[in-house]
């Protein structure tokens, strides 16, 4: 997860030779790390449902509902504080919110009822809000454009990878030490980051290798003058507006399934909480690896032709729904896992794609309220629906049921990116009129 100022030439190196690439990569690996400790620490939860079913009596619309208000709190949250991150500094914002979910996050460890571990859990949303926006604005600002879509699935795909390193160490952890210890885990990982993060990456050092920095600023100022005209640049075009809808709905079922997957494995394979946990943490490493391998995928076969990250995008969204939908309508068993695992390594794939029409299709000097905006779509029309929605279903036709139900939701990302594909050169047409209007004035 703007009105352009000047875009760097392809080759370009985020429009500055100067800036050292080494340093560009650590502070992509540092900004990564970050985000699997976002995820490590959202979640943990999903990996000791049983427990805390069991020694809370919690229903399951209860425990959808602990994953759900993170979601909630980031969706809601994530514009505003992204834009105010666009104003107070982006690495400043990073550091803090990283070192407010951790203390939330232990914070949880420490809840002895569920309306404790509510309020926690809202605060490591409060947390994690703004920080995938603002981080893969971050990324973009160092790296040549070319690179967007993979960047964007690499560094979205981090929320994949943390949620497997959650699961699976969490379980385990859980099993070993009680599920307080879990949480204390995932925090102390997060606080050891974050103290990293504050030596190694500043603002003043990245500025000093990006010659162009200040002049970039100076436009920031002029161009984004106020909350109408920032509103116009993040919503300017059919195209766009169908990029955050599309990537939202599916990511509805990549909520579902992080969230569910150990207690799907629990209930219908009859394996204690740490191997469901473990087991469910091989899927979305699936999903990750999806996400990597379809935006470098969708980079590599749509450079001559922008338009069809669109068509890979709704190629996603279908091929993942068929295989879903039949996976989750089988019998436990050795083709049920592999038709899942099949359709999970797809159901994120959108996310670099999507990524990538976002930063075309909005001005790069307000590419963090950009993402913030798609980070807001994937929240409240994807990550935080999914878990609750699904709890409240199987509390109802239980779990299986559940799971059979949202595939569905896929249909209807792929008609929104379908829209979008129809209006995209008209709409870029329309922009690159609009910038030339402004440059000549």
């Amino acid at each position: 997860m703007e009105l352009h100022c000047a875009k760097p030439a392809e080759g370009d190196f985020a429009g500055a030779p100067t800036f050292s690439r080494t340093y560009a990569w650590i502070i992509f690996a540092l900004t990564f790390g970050l985000l699997l400790s976002d995820y490590m620490s959202r979640q943990v939860l999903n990996a000791v449902f049983p427990l805390l079913k069991s020694a809370w009596g919690l229903s399951d619309t209860q425990l959808g509902s602990l994953s759900s208000v993170v979601a909630l709190m980031v969706g809601l949250l994530t514009f505003p504080l992204s834009v105010l991150a666009d104003r107070w500094g982006r690495v400043r914002s990073l550091i803090l919110m990283a070192a407010l979910w951790s203390l939330a996050t232990l914070g949880c460890a420490f809840a002895t009822n569920y309306g404790e571990m509510l309020v926690a859990r809202a605060f490591v949303g409060l947390g994690e809000a703004a920080y995938g926006s603002v981080g893969i604005a971050l990324i973009l600002s160092i790296f040549p454009p070319h690179l967007r879509s993979t960047l964007t699935g690499a560094f979205m795909a981090g929320g994949a990878f943390g949620s497997v390193l959650g699961m699976a160490l969490g379980g385990f952890v859980a099993v070993h030490f009680g599920w307080r210890s879990s949480f204390g885990a995932m925090a102390c990982f997060g606080i050891v980051l974050v103290v990293t993060y504050r030596i190694v990456v500043s603002e003043k050092r990245i500025a000093s290798r990006q010659p162009n920095r200040a002049g970039q600023e100076a436009s920031r100022s002029d161009v984004v003058t106020s909350l109408r005209t920032l509103v116009a640049g993040l919503f300017s075009t059919v195209s766009v507006v169908c990029a955050y809808v599309g990537s939202g709905l599916q990511l509805f079922i990549m909520g579902a399934v992080l969230a569910w997957m150990p207690s799907f494995l629990n209930r219908s394979y009859g394996l204690a909480p740490d191997k469901a946990a473990a087991g469910a943490a091989v899927f979305v490493l699936l999903g990750a690896l999806g996400m990597v391998a379809c935006g470098i995928v969708t980079d590599r076969i749509c450079r001559a032709s922008p338009p069809r990250k669109w068509t890979t995008a709704v190629f996603y969204c279908l091929t993942s729904f068929a295989l879903l939908a039949t996976g989750f309508h089988l019998e436990p068993g050795a083709l049920q896992l592999a038709l899942l695992g099949a359709g999970i390594f797809l159901v994120a794939g959108t996310s670099g794609p999507a990524g990538a029409m976002v930063a075309n299709l909005t001005p790069s000097s307000i590419h963090a309220s950009a993402f913030a905006t798609l980070t807001l779509a994937n929240n409240l029309l994807g990550l935080a629906p999914g878990p609750l929605v699904t709890g409240l279903i199987a509390d109802r036709i239980g779990l299986v049921g559940a799971l059979q139900v949202i595939p569905l939701v896929s249909l209807a990302a792929a008609l929104a990116f379908a829209i979008g594909r129809s209006r995209y050169t008209r709409d870029l047409r329309q922009i690159d009129a609009l910038r030339g209007k402004a440059v000549n004035q």
